[in-house]
């Protein structure tokens, strides 16, 4: 097993193979955004780095997000990333690399990257099952079209936010009961969602849709995502497009991006699917299932461990269909799984499931009960994944507070 020069404690998220990128700064410099590459409880400078060791791309590395390094493509990240290993787990660039080390208890974390286009999907068979068997009782749990395409929809990329944004609880039209006119009013049925997002980093031509096979390098890496849900608005405004007000209030994002490299421990294959899918959808010989378990706590307390290996359709397939109909990718696009749900109560990803819609409330450890969530509530969205040499890889944590 390589292991990093870097102080590290037991257990780290972050050792070598992990690497992931973010944007940091320092109480001594607040106003300088740089990127970074955590590596045990620290982060590199990794404009510095790269500028000292004279690498042909260490402009893109000084800028302020990620954005113009991920549009260089898969042969720099990978040289970047073999770079990186080198000279972490060899002495001799201690003394280069150790004045560019800060503590990761005194960086500032920010948006890795500038959103471009945010899209979110619905591929958890367990979650759109559950919720079918909520809002359409005693009707098939699963449109006709979910098991034939990945279903997704438009968010809005200018309410992305980076962890610990405070969730400002949403206002819009409600329906107060069966067959009474709407109110307007603040959501009394505030949820979370507990998800995984992918990022793009290398963008498409318009009019060229994907293959299953280029899907994977466009890909820059993955990162956590809360996409908060104010249940009573979206069931209000859902009928005939979809939502609304109900999400685009705010999106929360872990502020670290594991590089799609790091995964490759975790890849595994997904569900099976039936009926068979269509040819562009086939992904027999690409299947891009990934072992990722998140952990969600509400106040300090675990409610779940949704386990994305279990998600129905991939991120490459995601790609492939997004694209069929010759819509371009940018860097910075973020494409979100969807809530991730397991097949036992202890798995969902969703107060919405976890109460079945209110019907059966949490008590938590203080003796509170949950049916949604109450002003003051912090939802912590964590995860690992399987890394190399039978380490496993931790995503940071992606937090938010309900005011």
């Amino acid at each position: 097993m390589t292991r990093a020069w870097v102080p590290a404690r037991a257990g780290s998220p972050f050792p070598v193979s992990n690497l992931p990128y973010g944007v940091f700064t320092t109480q001594g410099d607040p106003q300088r955004p740089r990127i970074g590459v955590a590596i045990g409880d620290f982060v590199v400078d990794a404009g510095a780095l790269a500028q000292a060791q004279r690498l042909p791309y260490a402009t893109a590395l000084q800028a302020a997000t990620l954005n113009p390094f991920m549009a260089l493509g898969p042969a720099v990240w990978d040289d970047f990333r073999t770079c990186l290993t080198a000279w972490l787990t060899d002495d001799a660039y201690g003394p280069l690399i150790e004045p560019l080390l800060v503590p990761l208890t005194g960086a500032r974390l920010h948006l890795a990257f500038e959103v471009a286009d945010y899209v979110d999907f619905y591929s958890s068979e367990h979650h759109a099952t559950n919720l079918g068997r909520l809002l359409r009782p005693g009707q098939p749990p699963l449109h006709p079209n979910w098991k034939h395409l990945p279903v997704g929809y438009h968010g809005r990329a200018g309410t992305v936010r980076v962890s610990g944004t405070p969730v400002l609880r949403p206002r819009g039209q409600r329906l107060p009961a069966e067959g009474a006119p709407p109110d307007v009013g603040p959501s009394q049925r505030l949820d979370f969602e507990a998800e995984v997002g992918f990022i793009v980093g290398v963008g498409s031509e318009l009019g060229r849709p994907l293959p299953l096979e280029e899907c994977a390098s466009h890909i820059f890496g993955v990162c956590l995502v809360n996409d908060w849900s104010a249940r009573d608005i979206q069931a209000w405004e859902y009928a005939p497009l979809g939502p609304l007000l109900g999400k685009s209030f705010l999106t929360s994002l872990s502020p670290w991006v594991i590089p799609l490299a790091a995964l490759e421990a975790a890849r595994v294959t997904p569900p099976a699917r039936d009926p068979q899918v269509l040819g562009y959808l086939d992904d027999a010989d690409y299947p891009w299932g990934l072992d990722i378990e998140l952990m969600v706590c509400l106040n300090g307390q675990q409610l779940s461990r949704p386990p994305f290996r279990e998600m129905y359709w991939t991120a490459a397939q995601q790609l492939a269909h997004l694209t069929l109909n010759g819509a371009s990718l940018r860097t910075g696009d973020l494409i979100a799984s969807g809530t991730v749900s397991g097949p036992q109560r202890e798995q969902w990803g969703s107060l919405m499931e976890l109460s079945w819609a209110g019907q059966h409330p949490l008590t938590l450890a203080c003796g509170a009960a949950r049916t949604f969530l109450e002003d003051g509530d912090e939802v912590v969205i964590s995860a690992t994944a399987p890394g190399t040499g039978g380490q496993r890889i931790g995503f940071g944590e992606v937090r938010g507070r309900v005011r």
